[in-house]
C-alpha cells in the first residue's frame, strides 16, 4: 500500500498553506493525504469529570481542525483521497517523528498556532526537519514559490555522503512537474588564496571550479540516468551555498538539500546550510535525510 503524505495541522495560517501545497503534491504523484493534530491539551485541562462523559474545549477546536482542514483539502481538489484523519494526543514534534515512519514525506507550515510573533521558523518544523526519517517539507516563501509558477526545482547538491536521497527525491519532482532541476554545487577558495595572491596555475588544487563540477556530475550520475526524461541545468558557483541556494529560491518552487541521520544520535540532525533555509528561503523547503 501507498504511504501517505503526512499533513501537520493545527488551524495556523502556516498549517493552511501547508494543506494546500500537499494537496497539489498528492495530486502531482497520485498519493493521499493524512491530517493529524497533536496536543498534550490533557495535561493542562486535567482528567475528564463524571466518566469522561463532558469533552474538553481543546479537544473541540482539535475535531474542528481536522475536519476543517479535510474539508479545504476537498475544495482544493476533490480526486485526492484524505486516507485518514486523527487527533493525537501527545506533543506535536513527537507526533509527527512518530508518523514518519510511515509517510512517504511529512508536511508542515513554516510556524504554528501559538507560536511567538516574529519567529522565523516554529520549533515544531525545526525539530521535525532535523530528525525525522523521512523527507520533510517545511511549507514557507513567497506567493510565487508557494503556488509554484517558476516551473524549477534547487538542488543543493553537498555532501556526496548526505546527498543520495536528496538527489533522487529532487529528480522525482522535477518529473512530476515537468519542470527544470536547477542542480547547484557552490564551492569556495581556501581562505589563503585570492585573486591577488592565487597558488600557481600547475597546482592541480588551484582548479576548484573544476573539482566542483566533477563532483556535481558524480553525485547526479545515477539518478539523471534514472530519470534521462529530466531538463537538468547543472551549475557552480563561487560563495557560500547557504547564500548562493538563498538567493536563487526567489526563482524556486522548491529547493530540496540533504541531511545526515546517524544512527543512535537523537539530537537536531541539521546542518548550516538546511538551518539557514528553514529560515530564510523563498520557497517550500525538503529536508531529505541519508542514513550514516
Amino acid at each position: 500500500m501507498e504511504l501517505p503524505l503526512v499533513v501537520g495541522v493545527d488551524g495556523s495560517d502556516g498549517s493552511l498553506a501547508a494543506v494546500d501545497w500537499a494537496v497539489d503534491e498528492a495530486a502531482r504523484l497520485g498519493l493521499p493525504l493524512r491530517l493529524v493534530y497533536a496536543s498534550l491539551w490533557e495535561r493542562y485541562e486535567g482528567a475528564l469529570p463524571f466518566g469522561g462523559l463532558e469533552r474538553p474545549s481543546e479537544q473541540v477546536m482539535a475535531d474542528s481542525v481536522v475536519g476543517t482542514a479535510a474539508e479545504r483539502a476537498h475544495r482544493r481538489n476533490p480526486e485526492v483521497k484524505v486516507a485518514s484523519t486523527e487527533v493525537i494526543l501527545a506533543e506535536a514534534s513527537d507526533a509527527l517523528l512518530r508518523e514518519g515512519h510511515n509517510a512517504c514525506a511529512l508536511v508542515t507550515g513554516s510556524r504554528g498556532r501559538g507560536e511567538l510573533t516574529g519567529l522565523l521558523l516554529g520549533s515544531v518544523s525545526l525539530a521535525v526537519a532535523a530528525r525525522a526519517h523521512c523527507p520533510v517539507i517545511v511549507v514557507r516563501g513567497d506567493r510565487a514559490g508557494l503556488a509554484g509558477t517558476h516551473e524549477r526545482i534547487l538542488l543543493g547538491a553537498g555532501d556526496p555522503a548526505s546527498a543520495g536521497e536528496a538527489v533522487r527525491f529532487a529528480f522525482r519532482e522535477a518529473e512530476a512537474r515537468g519542470c527544470t532541476l536547477d542542480a547547484v554545487r557552490a564551492w569556495r577558495c581556501p581562505a589563503h588564496e585570492s585573486a591577488d595572491h592565487p597558488r600557481p596555475a600547475e597546482d592541480p588544487t588551484h582548479d576548484h571550479e573544476h573539482r566542483a563540477s566533477a563532483l556535481l556530475d558524480a553525485v547526479l550520475h545515477d539518478a539523471s540516468a534514472d530519470h534521462s526524461g529530466v531538463r537538468v541545468r547543472r551549475t557552480t558557483v563561487e560563495g557560500s551555498a547557504r547564500k548562493v541556494l538563498l538567493d536563487r529560491s526567489a526563482a524556486a518552487d522548491l529547493v530540496i538539500v540533504g541531511a545526515r541521520r546517524r544512527s543512535g544520535h537523537f539530537g537536531l540532525q541539521l546542518g548550516r546550510v538546511g538551518h539557514t533555509l528553514l529560515h530564510h528561503a523563498q520557497c517550500p523547503v525538503a529536508v531529505v535525510p541519508q542514513r550514516v
